[in-house]
């Protein structure tokens, strides 16, 4: 492996003498070219089902449906990345930040040892590209909760991700997602964010530490914090990790999709609150510096959630996916970007 080198839009973290450094905003999928000609732009992600293949590093086809019109996610920088491509795993990155992705293939569905070996991967390429740091991950695999007890394939999603991390230091976890699809691929998808410098990990005050959940939820606890600040240097917002209707350790409002919309979102906020004691200039409230990922089992639930997303107060940006959420009585998950 070689060495990586120095080298209306969510606009964050803004240097004295210059603009923003990091944007992030959804746009209209025919602007997908004109993306990734643009040197600054550091990732582009599309949604549903995949189309011709682009040999860009920085696109990554996301294969969940989505509510509406065709979007895609646009992350740029100020200034022109570098990007490329390493034994099967792309990459792109500013002076500060580092975007990269894997694709591993389950062997007879074997999704604890796919994780295991995307994890390693990943760990040895951090480790040997000066951005030793991980901040973010997001993580897309095929039917989460198939399987009982401790052979749901989320379970063991887990174990095989420390497994490949070797090394799990509880005040140094990155946030997170971890998201079923629906299309009987067993490929596992992990992106992520690195930086030179590590982040402060962030917990909600209204739930137990994924890191500390009791053993009924499987062999090995989820290893994530509930969102992150990430360094200055970034330009990165608060990062907040796929969040659901769970209060302590507990799943709420079973079958009510409209109840746990509304838990899911006093969770976001109870963490832009948390946020706000270390980073006061962070929005009070999530809305047009928000920019929001909404992940819904049922697709029959999609038309209400994002009904009841465009009514919110701010119109903070946000896509609908159809997704399954890593519990089987959660309908509703969300992420989020907030500046």
């Amino acid at each position: 492996m070689s060495t990586i080198h120095d080298a209306p839009a969510l606009q964050v973290a803004s240097s004295p003498a210059g603009p923003a450094l990091f944007h992030a905003r959804y746009a209209p999928a025919d602007e997908r070219d004109a993306a990734l000609a643009d040197p600054c732009t550091l990732a582009v992600f599309g949604f549903g089902v995949r189309g011709p293949a682009v040999a860009d590093p920085r696109w990554l086809q996301v294969p969940l449906a989505e509510h509406g019109p065709a979007r895609i996610e646009i992350w740029r920088g100020t200034v022109p990345v570098q990007h490329g491509r390493e034994a099967g795993l792309r990459w792109a990155h500013t002076d500060a930040l580092l975007f990269g992705a894997l694709e591993i293939e389950e062997e007879d569905g074997d999704i604890e040892a796919a994780a295991a070996e995307a994890y390693a991967r990943m760990s040895r390429f951090l480790a040997d590209s000066g951005f030793p740091h991980l901040l973010r991950t997001w993580n897309y695999l095929d039917a989460v909760t198939e399987g009982d007890g401790d052979q749901e394939r989320y379970r063991r999603f887990c174990v095989g991700r420390v497994r490949g991390l070797r090394a799990l230091d509880e005040a140094a976890l990155p946030a997170a997602t971890c998201i079923g699809r629906f299309d009987g691929d067993r490929r596992l998808q992990v992106y992520w964010l690195a930086a030179r410098e590590p982040g402060l990990p962030l917990e909600n005050p209204r739930q137990v530490s994924a890191f500390r959940y009791p053993r009924q939820y499987g062999p090995q606890s989820p290893s994530f914090s509930r969102a992150l600040l990430a360094p200055p240097a970034t330009g990165l917002p608060l990062l907040q990790s796929g969040t659901a209707a769970i209060v302590g350790h507990v799943s709420q409002h079973t079958g009510a999709v409209d109840q746990q919309l509304r838990e899911t979102l006093t969770n976001l906020q109870s963490l832009v609150d948390t946020a706000r004691r270390q980073r006061p200039g962070l929005s009070p409230t999530l809305g047009a510096g928000s920019l929001l990922k909404v992940y819904v089992r049922n697709a029959a639930d999609m038309p209400a959630v994002a009904a009841s997303m465009a009514a919110l107060p701010g119109q903070p940006p946000h896509v609908v996916l159809h997704a399954e959420v890593c519990r089987a009585e959660l309908l509703v998950e969300i992420e989020g970007l907030h500046a």
